[in-house]
This record gives C-alpha cells, sequence and structure tokens, in this order.
C-alpha cells in the first residue's frame, strides 16, 4: 500500500481475544485489541487509515496482513524480536457490564470448559496504571512512524498511563492538528486526580465511558454534565461521556455547549470494541466536518454496524450506503440541552 502520508492514526493495541459474550456465547483466540476496532471504525468513513502498535514475535502474522487487505495502513505495526503474551479475556455480564478477571468461574458459568490458552492468565492491562515503567508492548513516541508526520488526526485508544503522558506530545512535534484521547480504566480513578491533567492538558477531545468517568470521581456522584464539565477544565477542548445504549453526552468547554447523541438502534449481537468502534468513527468525522455533532453522529453510526457482528472486520463487510443511510435517520434526533 504505497503512500506518503496516512490522514487517520489510531494509537494502542492489537490482542487475541477470548471473550463471552452478553448471550454466553464463547468467542476464542480471534482477533481483538483496541487499535484494530478504532481503526476500522475510521474506515467506514475515510480510506486513510493506519495503526500504530506493539506486538511480539508470535503474534499471527496473517492477522496484520488481513488488516492490509482490508486498506488500513499496517507501517505503524512494530513486530518485535521476541515472543510476548497478547491474550486478552472478557466476559459480559450484560450488554453494559463487561469483567476481564476470574475466566474459570465465568466459562464454568456458561458450562464451557476453560480454554487451555486461559490456565494461568493474567490481564494484559494490569500494570497501566504504573506511572513509571512501560512494559514491552506498551507504545513509545519512538514508534510513531514517519509516515504520520503529515496526518490529519491522531487517536489514542485506551494504554498504560506513560503512553498517555508522553505519545501526545509527540505528536504535535508532528503539528498533527487533530488529537483525541480514550482512557484506560486502570488509571481512571480518584488516586490520579493530581496525574489525569498531564494527559488532558492541550487535548482537543476526552471520551471516557460513563464508568470509567464515575470510577474517577469515586465515591462523589456528580452526574454527567459535572464530570464533563470538570474534565473540560483539566485541559481537553471537548469532552464525549461515551454511555452505550444510552448514547453519547458531549460537552464543549469553550462554547459552554452540551448536546446528547443517541445510539443507534440495533439488535446487538457482541458489544465488544464498540466504544472504540465509536471513537474511529468520531476522529474521521470530526477532522472531515470540524462539527463536533455531526462527529459523534459517524462514532455512532460506526458503533452500530460493529455490534451487529463479531469481530473488527465485521464493520467493513455492510452494504455499500449503510453508514450514509444510518447518518441521515439519526441526525433529526440530536439533541442540545
Amino acid at each position: 500500500m504505497g503512500t506518503d502520508r496516512i490522514d487517520h492514526i489510531f494509537i494502542g493495541g492489537l490482542r487475541i481475544d477470548y471473550c463471552i459474550t452478553h448471550d454466553g456465547q464463547a468467542r476464542l483466540g480471534e482477533m481483538g485489541g483496541n487499535a484494530v476496532y478504532a481503526a476500522t471504525g475510521a474506515r467506514v468513513w475515510s480510506s486513510s487509515v493506519g495503526i500504530v502498535s506493539r506486538v511480539g514475535s508470535n503474534y499471527p502474522k496473517e492477522w496484520i496482513l488481513s488488516l492490509r487487505d482490508a486498506g488500513i495502513h499496517i507501517e505503524g505495526i512494530r513486530v518485535l524480536e521476541d515472543p510476548y503474551d497478547t491474550k486478552t479475556f472478557y466476559a459480559y455480564i450484560s450488554e453494559e457490564e463487561r469483567i476481564d478477571v476470574n475466566p474459570a468461574a465465568h466459562f464454568l458459568r456458561i458450562g464451557h470448559h476453560l480454554p487451555k490458552e486461559l490456565l494461568d492468565y493474567q490481564s494484559s492491562t494490569e500494570n497501566q496504571d504504573d506511572r513509571n515503567n512501560l512494559e514491552p508492548l506498551a507504545i513509545r513516541p519512538s514508534d510513531i512512524p514517519s509516515i504520520a508526520m503529515h496526518a490529519h488526526a491522531a487517536h489514542l485508544s485506551p494504554a498504560h498511563f506513560l503512553t498517555h503522558a508522553i505519545v501526545p506530545v509527540k505528536l504535535r512535534e508532528f503539528r498533527i492538528p487533530l488529537i483525541t484521547l480514550d482512557p484506560s480504566l486502570r488509571y481512571m480513578k480518584p488516586g490520579f486526580q493530581d496525574d489525569l491533567p498531564v494527559i488532558l492538558h492541550g487535548l482537543d477531545v476526552f471520551l471516557p465511558s460513563e464508568s470509567e468517568a464515575r470510577a474517577f470521581f469515586c465515591p462523589a456522584e456528580p452526574d454527567r454534565w459535572e464530570m464533563a464539565e470538570a474534565f473540560g477544565s483539566m485541559g481537553s477542548r471537548f469532552v464525549v461521556i461515551k454511555c452505550g445504549a444510552n448514547g453519547q453526552y458531549i460537552w464543549d468547554k469553550d462554547g459552554h455547549r452540551k448536546w446528547h447523541v443517541p445510539a443507534y438502534p440495533v439488535k446487538v449481537k457482541d458489544v465488544t470494541g464498540a466504544g472504540d468502534t465509536y471513537c474511529g468513527g468520531f476522529l474521521v468525522g470530526l477532522d472531515q466536518t470540524c462539527d463536533i455533532v455531526e462527529a459523534a453522529l459517524r462514532g455512532a453510526v460506526s458503533a452500530s454496524i460493529a455490534v451487529e457482528g463479531f469481530g473488527p472486520l465485521y464493520t467493513l463487510e455492510t452494504m455499500p450506503g449503510l453508514a450514509h443511510a444510518r447518518l441521515e435517520v439519526l441526525r433529526p434526533a440530536v439533541r442540545e440541552l
């Protein structure tokens, strides 16, 4: 895929997923990772999308090639010399509640034997709140390829705290005009109240889920707008609180305006990656329209397609024109509050 530039860059993880869906289906050893879902959500609207990530030598090469075949630039995927564990387990208790520990108990709950690959499972995100050290698969500024230098926009998917603290500095050195970030639940907690402004300072859009936002302010119970305004005061121009089936709540710090954008109603098969897919569509929408509401609408449409099937590449297999048709249906439902 020859080009001297990628318009939309997605920085995050590539994983091997072991998932139990909200209706008790086991999905084992499938391609996953927040960067992949974000990139496919963007690919719905953009023909120039790339991933920046790190994987071990044991990561399935055919999966990386399948991303290339789907029109996603892979120049920013760094394959390390050593093998590393990229397994991720999660179980959905409902469409909104996800747990990523104790896989044995969850497989027992659905009457399925524990896959041998998960016998000694440890979450790959457990150390994402480390303020001082980067693990081998954590993305560094040096991982950003020169091809990203002329990108229109970049998004950071949930990752290590230090990745989120130092990589945006490199992106700004590249003069990338639009930077958005989806935080990791691991550092969205009260002990990081003095640290989070380091990440939010100069950020264009901060995109936490409602559960992440509430975890950060615990034990206080501010409402959505109070949380959004608090994050905005830390330095982000816009704040979007993602609320799953309840849509998204948008706060414009400079204009003191707020909107609710509903989710597009669909029959849900698997919510894996929905938030990441949303962020991908959102980034492209904001870049292409310079309108925060239009960005949210595109994010909502990307997510609506993703949850109707399984795996990140499903989003790219839908009928031509579907995304734009849903966009037109959803736009009149937006409310400014």
